[in-house]
């Protein structure tokens, strides 16, 4: 029996980890993959408070797994199948075994969307990513596109135009949603191209990524970008498909909760980018991280 049990082992969680364990509550950590989710694959975060020169999201997740791991979390990489309600307690069953718990806080996180056009899903692993740092040491010196107009594809634009000879980053809209600081960068970086008011309509090539079709949203005509990568961008869905008819979520797949971070089943908290929100930031996911954990030690209190 453990006091809490977290699901997801990103800066949510992990920081939630951090402050039940302080708090003496016997915690058990629960994630799928690798520990640090998305933040873990930014190449570089120049927004968290602490680094005035900015630091690599890896060595940033080091950091919150060291002092995690240093408080006693217990950590274990598996994979959350279906949380079960047991006469006030809750099962958390994995892909491995079954732990019982008194609370659960949920920071599953949320992963890449797709284009969902043809030759996506063909190409993947094939000059198709939806992860730069993980796969832009391959594309050295060749020509790669990005698409998608928030914070998260300008900044990885901006990491690859060190790595590729020519990046071309393409938005749907006539101007990108990222930061103004962002913005300005890329338009410093003189291997960076923009193309805007275009949509990609389909990934062409035999065995890898040959080119793109795009199509112009004002004129309606169509045009093929050679290109040897192609790194998407769009987008996020949150991880909750484990949840589904168990924990109230809105139209997207977020989950719903009060101000406490509490869903509408007593004792489970979700924090971080798998709850609905206006901003998804690390700063933003820590704050919850901490929040629902103070929640969950209040709940075990009155128990």
């Amino acid at each position: 029996m453990y006091d809490v049990i977290v699901i997801g082992g990103g800066p949510a969680g992990l920081t939630a980890g951090i402050y039940c364990a302080r708090a003496m509550l016997k915690t058990l950590l629960l994630e799928k993959e690798t520990l640090g989710g998305q933040a873990a694959k930014t190449p570089i975060i120049e927004n968290y408070p602490g680094f005035p020169e900015g630091i690599e999201g890896v060595n940033l997740i080091e950091r919150m797994v060291e002092q995690t791991k240093k408080f006693g979390v217990e950590i274990a990489i598996e994979v959350v199948e279906k949380i079960i309600l047991s006469n006030g307690d809750k099962i958390i069953r994995t892909d491995k075994k079954e732990y019982q718990t008194k609370a659960v806080i949920i920071a599953t996180g949320s992963r890449y969307k797709e284009l969902g056009v043809p030759g996506e899903k063909e190409l993947v692993g094939r000059g198709v990513s939806y992860c730069a740092i993980c796969d832009g040491p391959l594309f050295r010196n060749r020509i790669v596109g990005v698409v998608g107009g928030g914070d998260s594809a300008l900044t990885e634009a901006i990491y690859l135009s060190k790595i590729a000879q020519k990046v071309y980053l393409i938005h749907r809209r006539d101007q990108f949603r990222a930061a103004r600081s962002i913005q300005e960068k890329i338009s410093t970086i003189n291997n960076i191209e923009t193309i805007l008011n275009k949509l990609v309509k389909s990934i062409k090539g035999e065995k890898r990524l040959e080119s793109i079709i795009i199509v112009d949203k004002n004129s309606n005509q169509e045009s093929e970008l050679k290109l040897n990568g192609l790194f998407i961008y769009v987008g996020f869905l949150p991880n909750t498909d484990f949840i589904k008819g168990l924990i109230n979520l809105d139209e997207t797949g977020y989950v719903i909760t009060d101000e406490n971070l509490e869903t509408n089943i007593s004792g489970v908290f979700a924090a971080g980018d798998v709850r609905k929100k206006t901003l998804r930031q690390i700063a933003t996911a820590v704050g919850d991280g901490a929040m629902a954990a103070i929640m969950a030690e209040r709940y075990l209190g009155q128990g």
